[in-house]
Parts: C-alpha cells; sequence; structure tokens
C-alpha cells in the first residue's frame, strides 16, 4: 500500500484487527493513530512516516468494522466501550503499558473517550477537529433531529431501512469524489450546510465539482478499494450507538487528567473550531493548534504541520 508499512493482525479477544506500525519497539510511550469515518488506517499515512521518521513509534489500526477488520453483526458491539476497550486490547497484544491516543474524526470521540474508561492507560490525547465534549443533558440524537431535520446524516443513519448503508455501497468512488476535496474558501452569507450525505451522494457529479482533490488518484483508490470490500455498515454502527454511548455515560466523570492536545480546522463545516471552546473546563491540562485554510480531513490536507504539531507537543510534553 501506498507509503504503509506492512499489514499485520492482532486477535482481540474475538476481533482481529489489522494495523500497521513503524518506529523503533524501545520507544515506551508510542502514538496510537485512531481514524474516523469514512476512513482507514491509511489516513495517517504522512503521520505514520513523519512520526516514525522521527524516531518514534507509530500504530495506526484499522477499526471495528473498517478495512482490514472486519466487525461482528450486532449493532450493540460498536459502542464506545467495544470500540476503546479493542484499543486497550491492541496495547497488550503489543505489551505497550500506556500510549498518546491521536484521533480523528470519530477517532476524536475513541480518542476522548479512552482515557475516561481507560485511565491507567493513556499518557495524553490530541484531538484533530473533534472536540471533547459535555454530556449532553438529552439524548444527543434528539438533538441533532430538532437542531438539522430528519435528514441530517447522523439521524438518518439511525435507521437502516433509509439504507444509507446501501445508497453509499452503490456509490462509493462518488462518495470519495465528494469527501476527499479541499473546503470552499469560507461560508460567510453560505446559510445553512446540507448534512444529508446519502442524497448528496447518489446525485452527485464530480465534473461540476470546481473544489480541488485533497489526495492522489493512487491514493483515492485505496479507500474506493477498502471500502468496496468492506461495505459501510460497520462504520455507520458507531452512528447508531449515540444513544446507548449516552445513556452508559451518565456516571462517567468527563474531566480527562492527562496532557492533551487540540487540533482545530479553520473552514471544517461539520466540526469547526467553535465547537472546541470550553475545553478547558473539561481538560486542565490542554494545549491548543488552529490550522488555517484546512477543511475536516486535516491530516491529509495539511498533513505536514498536523505531523509536526504532534511531534512539538510530543516531544515538550514527555521527552
Amino acid at each position: 500500500m501506498l507509503d504503509m508499512p506492512p499489514l499485520q493482525f492482532a486477535d482481540l479477544k474475538g476481533l482481529r484487527m489489522g494495523y500497521y506500525e513503524a518506529g523503533p519497539a524501545s520507544d515506551t510511550t508510542p502514538i496510537i493513530l485512531l481514524h474516523g469515518w469514512p476512513e482507514i488506517a491509511f489516513t495517517w499515512r504522512h503521520q505514520i512516516k513523519a512520526i516514525s521518521h522521527a524516531g518514534f513509534r507509530v500504530i495506526a489500526p484499522d477499526q471495528r468494522g473498517y478495512g482490514a477488520t472486519p466487525g461482528p453483526e450486532a449493532v450493540e458491539d460498536y459502542d464506545l466501550d467495544h470500540l476503546t476497550g479493542d484499543v486497550a486490547h491492541l496495547l497488550d497484544h503489543l505489551k505497550i503499558d500506556k500510549a498518546i491516543i491521536v484521533g480523528h474524526d470519530w477517532g476524536g470521540i475513541v480518542g476522548w473517550g479512552f482515557p475516561l474508561r481507560h485511565p491507567s492507560r493513556a499518557a495524553g490525547v490530541v484531538g484533530i477537529n473533534t472536540p471533547h465534549l459535555a454530556r449532553p443533558p438529552v439524548d444527543p440524537i434528539a438533538i441533532f433531529r430538532q437542531r438539522f431535520g430528519d435528514s441530517m446524516y447522523i439521524v438518518r443513519f439511525q435507521d437502516p431501512a433509509r439504507e444509507p448503508d446501501r445508497i453509499f455501497a452503490a456509490h462509493v468512488e462518488k462518495l470519495f469524489d465528494f469527501m476527499l476535496r479541499k473546503p470552499p474558501p469560507s461560508r460567510d452569507g453560505g446559510g445553512p450546510i446540507n448534512l444529508d450525505f446519502p442524497t448528496i451522494v447518489a446525485n452527485y457529479d464530480p465534473a461540476r465539482d470546481p473544489r480541488p482533490m485533497i489526495v492522489s488518484p493512487e491514493e483515492k483508490a485505496v479507500f474506493v478499494e477498502a471500502f468496496r470490500r468492506s461495505g459501510f455498515t460497520g462504520g455507520i454502527n458507531w452512528y447508531r450507538n449515540f444513544t446507548r454511548n449516552w445513556e452508559k455515560s451518565v456516571s462517567l466523570d468527563p474531566t480527562i487528567r492527562v496532557p492533551c492536545l487540540m487540533i482545530a480546522a479553520e473552514l471544517d463545516a461539520v466540526l469547526p473550531p467553535a465547537m472546541s471552546e470550553g475545553m478547558e473546563k473539561l481538560i486542565p491540562d490542554l494545549e491548543r493548534h488552529l490550522v488555517l485554510g484546512s477543511g475536516h480531513w486535516t491530516q491529509q490536507e495539511f498533513p505536514e504541520e498536523v505531523s509536526a504539531t504532534i511531534l512539538d507537543w510530543r516531544r515538550r510534553r514527555f521527552g
């Protein structure tokens, strides 16, 4: 695979996880890179190279239901207890005591959730685009529905009968043609964003999209081929656990007591920097960095800046 170490596998309590590893095994505080949706470990190819070349150990798994890690059929097996447990089990397999967890998009939710559920295993956390938020007072799906309507993709994902899995599987290449592009320069006066991604992708014509791609045709092909093999149900099942995660977190202390770094993207329309305001109340030891001009796919759109920011923070905080 382009710029990736060899694929390896770990048997984790019934889950066979594919992962990629680089850098010295002697590094006692390795970095774990957690991807989002719709992504795979390949999304971290630039950071794997930069971190390992800097002399640090780095591991990037295909998470449960993605790529080389087929997931179970039951929807409830994709809740945050399972997803953070997979990370802990991977550390056990690799005989790692503690790690720095770096997550983007959904990987950020898992990353912030990891020290809350496995506090002895997290040395630090880096969130890219995804903020750490307090538990909302009501079911987050109800909030999404009220704020964005029934066509909003997360709301739509809750009902398998609305067939988001099938729609994306029927338009895999169009999905990544639509997703993996630079954002518009600004949204000033643009009105509310359309978040009905299944309908957008089904009707999308890439020839009419002026936004530049952020990946090469060869890189895009890696994502397309991976999701043609795996389908989309595993990843969408993560979203189908929003309510369950909310219910199960009622007694969970949201305070994160390890060093953390929040990397926000100026032009991310789904996870704008403003969402991270107030994180200091939940994370006493928090540093921030804003990537100007970046949309949602920050570690691929500005790979050098993201890698350098992570490495600078890692050296200062962990030696």
